[in-house]
């Protein structure tokens, strides 16, 4: 799959006339937390060259190929990403700490991830976070619960107490905030996942105690904290001087 992602890449690349600085996998398999049958969600950022930008027509800034059962593949031109960085927006944030990438160009990435350090809010990413938390929570009632809408619930729930305990970005992984996670809770979730690991996406668990109780629980002290967190301090000429060396290929 990973020779077939990266050929479609290359095609893209070729087929739109752009250039693709980076491109990762973005859902569970990123989440850690896969399932046999998951499939792969690849999301990419992409250049144009100098002429595409100089024109007063606006433009589409996205490429999004049709989705099948087993690969979804979408990307963001990069006046886009910075736009988006500049609000922080916490779905590009995970991108570019996934730990499966396909394509980077170094430079480029390493800049772009100095970059994120001064445009996290922790306030925008938390009521990001705690909104997610909830639509999931909503969708995890009864006897029996989607596993995967459990884990839905989970990640974006632990993220909010990453944010609100340790004030930085949470990871991509989720196993990698268990540090804010009581030991009883962390350990049911660790067997979650094994379960996750061995059953197709559409498995139903019985509901789990420890996790209904967590979910709610913590999404309260989330809500309690949410309005009190900073904002980003970064300044848009950052973005802008960045934004130009890119579109000048000098990234």
């Amino acid at each position: 799959m990973e020779k077939l992602i990266k050929a479609k890449l290359t095609d893209i690349e070729k087929e739109h006339n752009i250039r693709i600085l980076y491109a990762c996998e973005s859902g569970s398999r990123a989440w850690g937390f896969p399932s046999p049958n998951s499939d792969y969600d690849v999301r990419f950022i992409y250049a144009h060259d100098l002429d595409w930008h100089l024109s007063l027509k606006e433009k589409k800034d996205t490429i999004d190929l049709p989705i099948n059962d087993e690969l979804d593949i979408g990307g963001w031109e990069i006046k886009k990403v910075l736009e988006l960085l500049w609000k922080s927006n916490a779905a590009l944030l995970e991108w570019i700490q996934s730990p499966i990438v396909y394509k980077s160009e170094r430079k480029f990435l390493a800049e772009l991830l100095e970059l994120s350090q001064f445009y996290f809010s922790p306030i925008a990413c938390m009521h990001h976070y705690l909104s997610m938390s909830k639509k999931y929570f909503a969708e995890c009632q009864g006897e029996e619960v989607k596993l995967k809408r459990y884990f839905y619930a989970l990640r974006t729930t632990i993220s909010g107490a990453w944010i609100r305990e340790k004030r930085t970005m949470p990871h991509i992984e989720m196993p990698k905030m268990f540090s804010v996670v009581d030991t009883k809770t962390k350990n049911k979730i660790e067997e979650l996942i094994k379960i996750k690991s061995r059953q197709r996406e559409g498995y139903l668990q019985p509901s789990e105690p420890i996790i209904s109780k967590y979910i709610p629980s913590e999404i309260k002290k989330n809500e309690e904290v949410a309005n009190s967190l900073p904002s980003a301090k970064g300044e848009i000429e950052h973005l802008d001087r960045f934004y130009r060396k890119v579109v000048k290929g000098k990234v």
